[in-house]
């Protein structure tokens, strides 16, 4: 199928039809991150699309279509719904790097009904919290991807994790100098809220505070957003049971292919 540059109302229309699944991809579009190609039907809608960037992100039928687009690139990973990965990865495979690791069957979770309260001090981080926030998104960061940012690269780590603040994205439950919970967003959209990098303290575990922090966040995020949704490692079963115990809802599984 030939691979277009598809417009923004093209990708615009194609992410509300999956708006969870497409949380990031909408995300990127609206924020005007990076490329995407596609391939589009005869009656002009997309069938498949594909964000080329740090990370490859595809989504739709016969993602195998776009390994020329992610063999030209120089991403990190594969990441997305579980068939279009697979399909985009078994189609490129051989024009990648090798995969340090594969995470199939990573489940997808939502909410749209608020949980009850955590009686939470949570609040929106700000950047006075930079210093006291950046150990704690390493420690996130290394736990999910398998490397330590500030050593790998601190200072574009740091100015990311600025940014997010900067951009209110990023939450905080600081008492007596201890993270009892913190999470950002990873992509917002109308539609729904991608969080990412849920994390407490290893002093203030087992106490229930990621629980509370994590309700209170969703009552927050679920004022002004339909949807939150977030998605988790497989064999992660503390976070799984979390999120089951707040009442999310499995709805999609992703795969991830790290390089």
């Amino acid at each position: 199928m030939k691979i277009i540059d598809p417009t923004t109302e093209q990708v615009l229309r194609f992410c509300s039809r999956a708006p969870i699944e497409r949380v990031f991809l909408e995300d990127v579009c609206r924020r005007g991150l990076g490329r995407f190609v596609a391939t589009v039907g005869a009656d002009g809608e997309l069938r498949a699309l594909c964000h080329v960037g740090a990370n490859l992100v595809p989504s739709g039928e016969l993602c195998g279509d776009f390994a020329d687009a992610a063999a030209e690139g120089s991403s990190r990973m594969i990441i997305g719904e579980a068939t279009a990965v697979t399909e985009l990865w078994e189609a490129a495979r051989y024009r990648l790097p090798s995969a340090r690791e594969d995470r199939p069957g990573q489940p997808v979770y939502a909410l749209s009904s608020p949980p009850p309260s955590g009686e939470t001090g949570l609040r929106e981080a700000r950047p006075s919290d930079l210093e006291r926030l950046l150990p704690a998104c390493a420690a996130a960061h290394q736990l999910e991807l398998g490397i330590d940012p500030l050593a790998a690269d601190p200072e574009s780590f740091r100015w990311r994790t600025l940014t997010q603040l900067d951009e209110g994205r990023s939450w905080l439950w600081l008492e007596d100098g201890v993270v009892r919970f913190k999470a950002e967003a990873s992509a917002w959209t109308p539609a729904a809220v991608q969080i990412q990098q849920v994390w407490v303290d290893p002093e203030a575990r087992g106490r229930g505070d990621g629980a509370r922090g994590l309700r209170d966040l969703c009552r927050l995020l679920l004022a002004e957003t339909p949807q939150v949704c977030l998605f988790v490692r497989s064999e992660n079963a503390p976070a799984i049971a979390l999120y089951d115990a707040i009442g999310m809802q499995r709805v999609l599984e992703y795969r991830s292919v790290l390089f």
